[in-house]
């Protein structure tokens, strides 16, 4: 299987289905954002998923367990097959998010946002590095029943140790190549993320932006 997927978060549909059928050969999935989600909806979400490819809906949920609990149900007809939360949404969110969730989708926590810092962290009352409080809340999504994390490449490979079978996304990948960082601060390749256990790549800029996509994504497939 093909980890990379493809982050669709674009401004306008058609050029989003454009862009997924021009590089399905090159990439596992799509992940669609809150951007997307806001944008086009459920309808945009059937129109990618009809390019034959499982969808990731990365909609950060994180309210009251009922809430969240809504939430999941309401998008059982999109059928993804992965969904994020957030783990700092507590224990029994989590919990509540897992039960409520399709039978084939895989509910992912975000841990620490790969735009954040130490810095950032302490600013919001978090002490210590991004990488213990990550592993507090893996610990945490692993106590609920959640089937993995959203992390940096940076965590995973400790991560993949506490938590054998667990289910590991990350994001905030670069090329080695020398793609800019963008808004992102803890930043790996995609080659060393799998190496060091990431089950998926969350990979955008690097591909969408690119003056050929599909060169840009074979050229990370042939890294992996």
């Amino acid at each position: 299987m093909n980890p990379i997927y493809l982050a669709l978060d674009l401004p306008r549909l058609d050029g989003a289905i454009a862009l997924a059928q021009k590089v399905k050969g090159h990439v596992g999935g799509f992940k669609l954002g809150l951007e997307f989600f806001c944008a086009h909806g459920h309808h945009g979400v059937h129109e990618i998923a009809r390019v034959g490819l499982p969808i990731f809906l990365d909609l950060k949920l994180h309210d009251i367990p009922n809430t969240v609990a809504g939430a999941m149900q309401s998008i059982h007809v999109l059928e993804p097959a992965i969904v994020t939360v957030h783990a700092a949404g507590g224990r029994a969110m989590m919990e509540d998010a897992k039960a409520a969730a399709g039978e084939h989708c895989k509910v992912v926590a975000v841990t620490v946002l790969t735009s954040l810092d130490e810095g950032d962290l302490r600013a919001t009352g978090v002490a210590g590095a991004p990488h213990d409080q990550v592993l507090r809340l893996a610990d945490l999504a692993q106590e609920a029943g959640l089937d993995g994390i959203v992390c940096s490449g940076h965590e995973v490979s400790e991560v993949h140790s506490r938590w054998k079978n667990g289910y590991f996304v990350v994001p905030g990948l670069r090329p080695a190549n020398g793609s800019a960082p963008g808004d992102q601060k803890r930043t790996v390749t995609p080659r060393a993320a799998r190496d060091s256990g990431a089950s998926i790549l969350v990979i955008g800029r690097p591909i969408c932006r690119a003056d050929d996509p599909v060169l840009a994504a074979r050229a990370i497939e042939a890294t992996l």
